[in-house]
C-alpha cells in the first residue's frame, strides 16, 4: 500500500557535515529542492567549508566542535542570518533541535553524546558513526526502545540487510551475511603485509573513504565492528552473523531465511545509495548515481575471510562475546593503533596485535552502564594503547631510526 508523502519539507540536521558522509548527504538533498530543510550543520574544525555549506543550504545553525574557532565561524557567517555556535555542548544542543531526521556522521567517540541526544528526543537517526554501537550498543538500543526513536543504518552492509529484512519476522531469519571487499591486501602474503605502508593501506580498490576507515578495511577490523553493530541493530547472536569476502563489492548484504530463501541487496559502490534510502524513509528517493551494470560486471565472487592474514575479525568477535567494556576497549585501542600506523610509529600487522593485547587488560571488566562510564573506559584505553604503541620499534618495519 502506498504511503502518503509528508506534506511539509523534512527538517534535517547533519552531525559531521564536512566529512564524506555529510557531503554526500547534502549532495542527495540538493537533488530534491523543496523536499528538505537544513536545521543544523556541524563540523570538527573546517570553518570555511562549514560556513560555505551552511550558506549554500540555508542552515539555521552551524556548529564548530573546536571552541577556539568560534570567532572565525561567526565572522564567516556574518550577514547570513545563520546562528553560529561552538564546543561540545553546542554539538549536543544541535542534536536536540527539532529536526525530523538526523545524520549521525561524527567520527569517533566525539559522536556518542550528540547521537544519543538525538535518539533521546525520539528523532529518526541515520547512523553512520560506528563507535555508537561498537562502544555503547546496549545503551543506545535501550534508548531507541525507551524513546520510540528510529535508528536507520547507513553503512552499506547494514543498510543492505535492513532493506532485505523489510516486512520479515526476526524469528524467520536463519542468518545474515555481511560482505567485505577484502581491501587492498586481499592477495598479499602475511610477510609482505608486515611491510605495507600507510599509502598502500588507504588505497582502497572499490570505495572512496576516509583515511581511518580505509585502514580498518585493509585490516578487516571494520568488518569486525560491523558484526558488533549488526548484533545490536538486528538483535541477532554473533553466531548468526557471517562475513564473506566479495571483491566486486556489488552485493552488500544478504539474509538467509529458515525456509531456505535468500534475499540480497546489490548496488554501486556509492554511499549516496544507502543515504538516499534513509533520507526519505519509509519512502524512496531518486538518486543520480551510476547504476550497477551486472552484464558489464560479468561475475560475482565470494570467498571466506582468511583468519591468519586478517586476525582483526576474530578479535572483534571475541570482544562481542566477552561483552561489557570489551567492545569499547576494542574500538578505542584500534583508533589509537591505526593513528600510530598512519604516523609510521608501528607496522601494519601491529595494529591487530596491539588491540588484542588491550583486550587482555583489566580494563575490560570496567563498568559501562552509562555514557560517562563508557567514555571513561574509552579514555583509559587510549592512554594504555598509546603507551603500548610507544614501546614498538618502527625501524623493524620502515627502516627508520628510533
Amino acid at each position: 500500500m502506498k504511503r502518503e508523502r509528508e506534506q511539509r519539507p523534512r527538517r534535517v540536521t547533519i552531525l559531521g557535515a564536512t566529512g564524506s558522509i555529510g557531503r554526500s548527504t547534502l549532495a542527495v538533498i540538493a537533488e530534491h529542492p523543496g523536499r528538505f530543510e537544513i536545521e543544523a550543520l556541524t563540523a570538527h574544525g573546517k570553518v570555511g567549508e562549514l560556513a560555505r555549506l551552511a550558506r549554500r543550504h540555508r542552515a539555521r545553525l552551524a556548529v564548530i566542535a573546536d571552541p577556539s574557532r568560534y570567532g572565525e565561524l561567526r565572522e564567516a557567517l556574518a550577514g547570513s542570518g545563520i546562528e553560529a555556535a561552538a564546543g561540545e555542548a553546542a554539538l549536543i544542543a544541535a542534536a536536540e533541535r527539532p529536526a525530523d531526521w538526523v545524520m549521525a556522521a561524527i567520527v569517533g567517540a566525539a559522536g556518542l553524546a550528540p547521537t544519543l541526544a538525538a535518539l533521546r528526543r525520539g528523532a529518526i537517526v541515520a547512523l553512520a558513526n560506528k563507535e555508537c554501537l561498537v562502544s555503547a550498543g546496549a545503551l543506545f538500543m535501550a534508548e531507541v526502545r525507551r524513546r520510540g526513536a528510529v535508528l536507520l543504518p547507513v553503512d552499506s552492509e547494514h543498510n543492505a540487510v535492513f532493506q532485505a529484512l523489510l516486512g520479515a519476522e526476526l524469528g524467520d531469519v536463519e542468518k545474515i551475511v555481511l560482505t567485505a571487499s577484502g581491501g587492498p591486501f586481499l592477495g598479499l602474503s602475511r610477510r609482505r603485509m608486515a611491510r605495507v605502508t600507510p599509502a598502500e593501506a588507504v588505497a582502497h580498490p572499490n570505495w572512496r573513504m576516509g583515511t581511518k576507515i580505509s585502514v580498518d578495511s585493509a585490516t578487516m577490523m571494520n568488518k569486525g565492528f560491523e558484526v558488533i553493530e549488526a548484533h545490536h541493530l538486528f538483535g541477532l547472536p554473533e553466531t548468526a552473523i557471517e562475513v564473506m569476502v566479495h571483491p566486486q563489492s556489488a552485493l552488500h548484504g544478504l539474509v538467509l531465511f529458515r525456509d531456505g530463501s535468500m534475499l540480497a541487496q546489490l548496488g554501486p559502490t556509492d554511499m549516496r545509495v544507502p543515504i538516499a534510502s534513509t533520507l526519505a524513509w519509509p519512502e524512496r528517493l531518486s538518486c543520480s548515481v551510476e547504476r550497477l551494470d551486472l552484464l558489464q560486471l560479468g561475475r560475482l565472487e565470494f570467498l571466506p575471510p582468511d583468519p591468519e592474514r586478517f586476525p582483526a575479525l576474530a578479535i572483534a568477535r571475541e570482544a562481542l562475546i566477552a561483552g561489557g567494556a570489551a567492545p569499547a576497549v576494542l574500538n578505542a585501542a584500534n583508533e589509537v593503533a591505526v593513528q600510530a600506523f598512519l604516523e609510521k610509529r608501528i607496522g601494519f600487522l601491529d595494529i591487530a596485535a596491539i588491540v588484542a593485547d588491550m583486550l587482555r587488560t583489566p580494563l575490560v571488566a570496567a563498568p559501562v552502564g552509562s555514557l560517562e562510564e563508557i567514555l571513561a573506559v574509552d579514555r583509559e584505553a587510549r592512554i594504555l594503547t598509546a603507551e603500548r604503541c610507544a614501546a614498538s620499534n618502527p625501524s623493524k618495519v620502515y627502516g627508520t631510526r628510533v
